[in-house]
């Protein structure tokens, strides 16, 4: 025979255990000590055994008590998740993130299903495209938040991570005598920019023999041994090497992803998906970076801030 247990009973079962009387358990769920034993009474007799064992001067959970007290717990943090996980969320609207294709790679797709799933009544409008694109775009209020590189002028933005720009090339690379082939992004890409003014200060002979928007299409490249390109040191793959110092190749800078706010950006929408965003765990190789910020975050310390954003939470 099926028996189906009331949860207002286990709720007053384990007050009485947690808070050790009736009475402070009556006071606990609002209710009097005489509605408390009521309840256990019920239980008692739904489940056919004594739970509690009552002297004058203390109660105690009999054997099958400290059993029926370990499963009643089990029911109630899962009918609580269960409410949790359904109850109607205020958090309406649409979300349009931008973000580069390096900054969180294989991590973006899990990250946008478990925003779906919290937020059902939320639309994502996604755009992954390149720094400068994305840069654009949020002075435009195309986006309401976006993951950007930082730059010594912008002082508006929550530093997520630092990294540092690499030469990078096959492990089979050799340069040939002469011009060093570079395989490079657009003229308008950060990371060609960075590359390019570091160079501009030897006297290493170059040519392009290879452009994309693409991360892909650079890695692509750079594994066919068609040239040396400019990658995050996160972005090294099987196959590739760091070749910094080597051919005359100047070292390059340092840089901050960064996450910056659209004009009208900091919806409630918006600022729940930031928060995700920094509560994300992170890699050895990009931890978070420590500083006092407005959003909570669940690793210890928290994101650098630029400036103070002025992020409501």
């Amino acid at each position: 025979m099926t028996m189906d247990f009331d949860p207002g009973l286990l709720r007053a079962f384990v007050a009485v255990k947690e808070a050790g009387g009736f009475t402070r358990a009556g006071e606990r769920l609002n209710l009097t000590q005489s509605a408390i034993s009521h309840q256990i009474r019920r239980l008692e007799e739904k489940v056919g055994r004594h739970l509690l064992h009552r002297t004058t001067r203390r109660l105690t959970l009999t054997e099958d008590g400290e059993e029926f007290l370990r499963h009643a717990a089990q029911i109630l943090s899962s009918l609580e998740a269960l409410a949790q996980r359904f109850q109607p969320s205020p958090v309406t609207g649409v979300v349009r993130f931008g973000v580069p294709e390096s900054f969180m790679g294989d991590r973006l797709p899990p990250l946008l299903c478990q925003f779906a799933r919290a937020f059902p009544s939320v639309r994502l409008d996604v755009s992954v495209t390149t720094y400068l694109d994305l840069r654009a775009m949020i002075e435009a209020d195309e986006l309401d938040l976006a993951v950007v590189l930082a730059t010594p002028d912008k002082k508006e933005e929550l530093v997520l991570r630092r990294t540092q720009f690499v030469w990078i090339a096959a492990e089979t690379f050799e340069a040939q005598s002469g011009s060093l082939p570079l395989a490079l992004a657009p003229a308008h890409c950060v990371n060609r920019q960075v590359g390019l003014r570091a160079l501009a200060e030897t006297s290493v002979e170059w040519h392009v023999v290879f452009t994309s928007p693409s991360q892909q299409g650079l890695r692509a490249a750079v594994l066919a041994g068609l040239g040396i390109t400019i990658l995050t040191r996160e972005d090294l793959e099987p196959g590739m090497k760091i070749v910094d110092g080597q051919y005359g190749l100047p070292p390059l800078s340092k840089v901050d992803f960064a996450l910056v706010w659209g004009q009208n950006g900091q919806t409630l929408a918006a600022r729940e998906f930031a928060q995700m965003i920094l509560n994300m765990p992170q890699t050895a190789s990009s931890p978070i970076l420590s500083s006092k910020t407005g959003l909570r975050t669940n690793t210890k310390g928290s994101p650098q801030k630029r400036g103070g954003l002025p992020v409501r939470v």
